[in-house]
Order: structure tokens, then C-alpha cells, then sequence
């Protein structure tokens, strides 16, 4: 079993957790966050380590990491924390379920989540600190790009790419051949059908922008 160590306390890490014990090569040893947010000093049972004093309780050489953050600021929080921990010296691992049905040639980058019931296809690419929740389908050359969020039930048809930073809500569908720009807030149940712009809300079937910028309203609401 390789020692891991997950950045993060919240109910993702918990998910984290659960996935990588029962589920992967890797053993959790801690969690790890900014000083300002540990409010008890284990999370199951095992040690809560601040940011400060990670690398010495549990060296680089010796761990690998998984940051466990939600979507938080259009993935921005957990982006930075990546950032952070890769700074800090460690490499970063993904997890992929057993469960999951991964073409031989897909391409998937690191501090990735992919859960149960995920179809990826032929040729997709997945990139750096990506999460895929429960029973998506990726089609066959898609791309999606670093530090994206796609929920759950989520339909990506073949030849599509999808922005950086974007959020894809339950049981959103986008067309073949689709670009979503960076940087977009796909809603629930939303159905796109063409390419849509940067920093955007999209609602509705078909979809329509909101005229508020979808970063705005990721750091407000």
C-alpha cells in the first residue's frame, strides 16, 4: 500500500477517503489543511496536520497527496491548494474506480476523481485536477480541460471540449462537437447544443446565457 496523505476535512475528503481505503492501492495516513480551518485534531481517526508542518510530519519523498476540495469559486479553492501541495514537493495522485469503464487510450491527469459508473470512451482526454462525479458519459475525443467539475448523469457527446474551470450540473447533455469555453456554469438539466463563450451562466433547454458572469457568481453566491 502506498501512504497518501489528503489535503482537506471536509465532506469531500471524507468521500476521498472512502474511495481510497476501500478502493485503490493507497493507504491514508493523514489530512492536511490551512491552520484556520482545523477544528478538531483527527478526521477518521487519523491525524489533522496544518499546511505549515505537513512536509515535515509526513515528507514528500515518502507520500503521495490527493487535494479533496469541491467546486468551490468555479474550482479556483481547490486549484490553488494543488498548487500549493505541488509546491510543497509532493506528487499528486488521482483516483479512478474499479468501477468506472475506462477506454485502454484515454488520457487522464493527475489529482483527478473519477467515481463509479463513468463511461470514458476511446481517445478522451481528461486533464490535471478533474472531478467526475457518479454516472457520466465522456464520448469517444473529447477533451476536458485542467481543474473542471462534471456532477453527476452528465452527457458529453463525442468530439467535445470543455473549458478550464467549468462546472457541469445534473444531467446537463452537450451536443457532438461542442466547445464549452472556460470558465462556464453549466446548469442542472441544461442542453447545449452549440460552442459558448468564456465566464458564462448557461440555463435551459436549449441553453441561454445569464447576463452576470458565471466567476462573479461563483465568488458571491
Amino acid at each position: 500500500m502506498k501512504p497518501l496523505i489528503i489535503f482537506g476535512n471536509g465532506e469531500i475528503a471524507s468521500m476521498a477517503y472512502e474511495y481510497f481505503t476501500h478502493d485503490s492501492e493507497y493507504e491514508v495516513k493523514a489530512f492536511s489543511i490551512s491552520e484556520e480551518y482545523i477544528d478538531q485534531p483527527t478526521f477518521h481517526g487519523l491525524p489533522v496536520i496544518g499546511l505549515s508542518a505537513v512536509a515535515e510530519t509526513f515528507p514528500p519523498d515518502t507520500c503521495a497527496a490527493f487535494v479533496a476540495i469541491g467546486d468551490s469559486k468555479l474550482n479556483r479553492v481547490r486549484a490553488e491548494l494543488c498548487a500549493h501541495v505541488k509546491a510543497l514537493g509532493y506528487t499528486l495522485a488521482s483516483y479512478i474506480s474499479s468501477k468506472a469503464f475506462v477506454w485502454h487510450n484515454a488520457k487522464i491527469g493527475e489529482n483527478c476523481f473519477i467515481l463509479e459508473n463513468n463511461v470514458i470512451q476511446p481517445f478522451v482526454e481528461i486533464g490535471n485536477d478533474v472531478t467526475l462525479w457518479s454516472g457520466n458519459h465522456i464520448g469517444h475525443r473529447s477533451v476536458i480541460e485542467d481543474h473542471v467539475f462534471v456532477s453527476s448523469h452528465v452527457v458529453i457527446s463525442g468530439f467535445c471540449r470543455i473549458g478550464a474551470y467549468s462546472f457541469l450540473g445534473v444531467n446537463a447533455a452537450i451536443g457532438h462537437g461542442v466547445t464549452i469555453a472556460s470558465d462556464n456554469f453549466v446548469s442542472i438539466a441544461c442542453s447545449i447544443t452549440q460552442s459558448t463563450e468564456p465566464d458564462k451562466i448557461y440555463q435551459g433547454n436549449p441553453a441561454e446565457p445569464r447576463k452576470i458572469s458565471a466567476t462573479r457568481f461563483c465568488r458571491v453566491r
